[in-house]
């Protein structure tokens, strides 16, 4: 049942550093594809003031959230929710805070588009951030050969794939009225964007 994923052993210590900086003290967390659930159980027992919502559209992937979750000690894991960003109706009308590891790039548009109309209808609150984590391309900012090569590989493999621009991003959310609040260079030429509702 339970799914490994080998980059969330990589990658935690670095994006947990960021969520600390980001996130409300306390609130509900909505996770956006939270795949193996790994990071979920992570940043879950080492927010403890924060109740952490996993979700994700894979039947797969629910059941190994589950299943880590199961392990669980503390309280504010809630079961995980299945849930595609690029739904209309998500099954969640409110949360202090969003965050969304490594979806960008292996999703259709669609799903980007729609997490950020998601966000602006669940983050009531001004100030509420949307972090999102991942590989992105910038204007003016040699990319690196290894996000390059990781790039031509996604299309390959699918069309719909591909590393995004930080300025699509940018786009996208000034349409639902959020704006870039932080650029955090993260290890492995990754990034973390942080958006929020002025």
């Amino acid at each position: 049942m339970k799914k490994h994923a080998p980059a969330t052993l990589r990658n935690r210590e670095a994006i947990l550093e960021v969520l600390r900086k980001e996130l409300p003290e306390n609130g509900t967390v909505l996770e956006i594809a939270a795949g193996s659930g790994e990071h979920a159980v992570y940043f879950a027992g080492r927010l403890p003031a924060l109740d952490w919502q996993p979700s994700d559209p894979d039947p797969e992937a629910i059941a190994s959230i589950a299943a880590y979750r199961e392990d669980y000690p503390g309280e504010n894991l809630r079961a995980p929710l299945e849930l595609d960003a690029s739904a209309p109706d998500w099954p969640v009308a409110q949360a202090d805070a969003i965050v969304c590891c490594n979806m960008v790039h292996i999703s259709p548009w669609e799903a980007t588009e729609g997490l950020f109309a998601g966000a602006a209808r669940i983050l009531s609150t001004a100030g509420s951030p949307l972090v999102l984590y991942g590989p992105f391309f910038e204007q003016g900012i040699e990319a690196a050969r290894s996000n390059l090569a990781f790039d031509a590989g996604l299309r390959d493999r699918n069309a719909q794939w591909g590393i995004r621009t930080v300025e699509a991003m940018d786009a996208l959310a000034e349409r639902q009225g959020l704006a870039r609040s932080a650029r955090r260079a993260m290890p492995a030429n990754n990034l973390t964007l942080v958006y929020r509702r002025p």
